[in-house]
């Protein structure tokens, strides 16, 4: 476990609501290489009320790195809107470049 990592759990033991620091965590697991621990962290935080949209972009990201291309997508189009939904045109704009790297236009 990273010196990192510990930080930020020990941040989150005192705000475990802060939606910045669940993110830092579950990219602080992916760069562990914890996957599957870091996609759950990030799908939390997609399925807040309202989502956080920087975790779709990274679950996506980080699912095409994992050849998991069709759960990419799926990721990218529900943060696309999302971010919609939220006037996040940049954010929007940036996953749909994304997946149209992934070879669909969303």
């Amino acid at each position: 476990m990273s010196v990192r990592r510990e930080k930020i759990e020990a941040m989150l033991a005192d705000e475990p609501d802060d939606n910045f620091l669940r993110y830092s965590l579950a990219m602080e697991l992916d760069k562990e290489g914890d996957h599957d621990a870091s996609l759950t962290k990030l799908d939390e935080l997609t399925r807040d009320q309202p989502p956080y949209v920087p975790a779709f972009f990274m679950a996506g990201q980080q699912l095409a790195r994992l050849s998991r291309v069709e759960e990419a997508r799926k990721v990218l189009r529900d943060g696309i809107e999302a971010a919609r939904e939220q006037d996040n045109f940049h954010a929007a704009g940036e996953m749909s470049e994304f997946l149209a790297s992934l070879g669909e236009l969303g």
